[in-house]
């Protein structure tokens, strides 16, 4: 089917099912120009919880989808593409970090958003980029801090901070590819272009930057800065929604290997095919569900980083 027929069928099939799409900041454009929501991972759950539809197709990675069950069990979550995995989630497992907590009674793990449903489980408070240092400063300084599974993100928040921090060695391949060269290479190419980067790039690259922002402060940011044109450090993904929020103004991807493989999975056809079939669905066991779900509310207590 045409893109044109597919989004019609999509519409007539989310009204039909009660359902509402909702669509990662790194989905395809086509997928994020026809879903009712698009957003971060944690915020999209939370809007998956507060919807009243009966079906939340979930356009992203199983992380997320998970989150979104977590959050909301009486709702069926549909996850379009389910081999869309995220590789940094997969770095660590609830067995690790049981094995880690024997030797550290009394440590605070904080766990980023981008984890399973088990690690979530096994961790004191989870984080978003948006948040994670203001979670670290709610901690006593007393305190032994782990943090998982990112170590960019571990290693910003310790910089923002000032406080000691450990963390466990695991890493968004995306993210990772870029390099302090491919910085000085947008510079150069882009004279006068503030560089804004993501938390999960390399600390060398984070330190280059002229903001380090989550996605959704990346709009917020852009769109407040008297600037024309923007050097942006993340997946592609999320410049659909800074050039249709922003007309007039340039966004250049800092190098063109920021394109995430799992994020570009889910096509329309695939979205349409799931709300046809109401699957694949992501559920989480409840004995899980109810642990991670009091690691994830004690995040949302805490507000977004300024």
């Amino acid at each position: 089917m045409e893109h044109v027929a597919l989004k019609s069928d999509i519409r007539r099939l989310l009204k039909e099912r009660n359902a509402v799409l909702l669509a990662h900041n790194y989905q395809r454009d086509e997928i994020q120009e026809i879903a009712d929501i698009t957003g971060d991972s944690l915020a999209l759950s939370q809007e998956a919880a507060r919807s009243k539809a009966d079906v939340i197709v979930f356009c992203g990675v199983h992380f997320m989808a998970e989150s979104a069950f977590i959050l909301a069990p009486q709702k069926t979550v549909l996850l379009p593409r389910i081999d869309a995995g995220c590789p940094m989630a997969d770095m660590v497992t609830a067995e690790q970090l049981r094995a880690w907590r024997v030797g550290h009674p009394g440590a605070v793990v904080v766990t980023y958003v981008n984890s399973s449903a088990d690690v979530k489980a096994e961790s004191d408070i989870c984080c978003t980029s948006g948040n994670v240092v203001n979670v670290v400063r709610s901690i006593p300084d007393s305190a032994e801090i782990f943090m998982v599974p990112d170590r960019n993100l571990a290693q910003y928040a310790a910089r923002m901070t000032g406080r000691r921090l450990s963390w466990w060695d695991g890493y968004c391949p995306t993210h990772e590819r870029l390099t302090p060269a491919d910085i000085q290479a947008a510079r150069a190419a882009h004279p006068g272009a503030p560089v804004v980067v993501h938390p999960e790039c390399r600390p060398e690259v984070v330190a280059m930057a002229d903001a380090v922002l989550s996605t959704a402060g990346m709009y917020s940011w852009c769109a407040k800065s008297p600037a024309s044109e923007f050097v942006i450090g993340t997946e592609m993904g999320i410049l659909y929604k800074l050039r249709r929020e922003n007309p007039g103004r340039k966004f250049h991807l800092a190098a063109r290997s920021l394109v995430c493989p799992n994020m570009k999975l889910t096509t329309l056809e695939d979205v349409r095919e799931s709300l046809v079939t109401l699957t694949p669905a992501v559920t989480v066991p409840e004995d899980i569900r109810e642990k991670a779900v009091s690691a994830l509310e004690a995040m949302i207590r805490i507000p977004r980083d300024a």
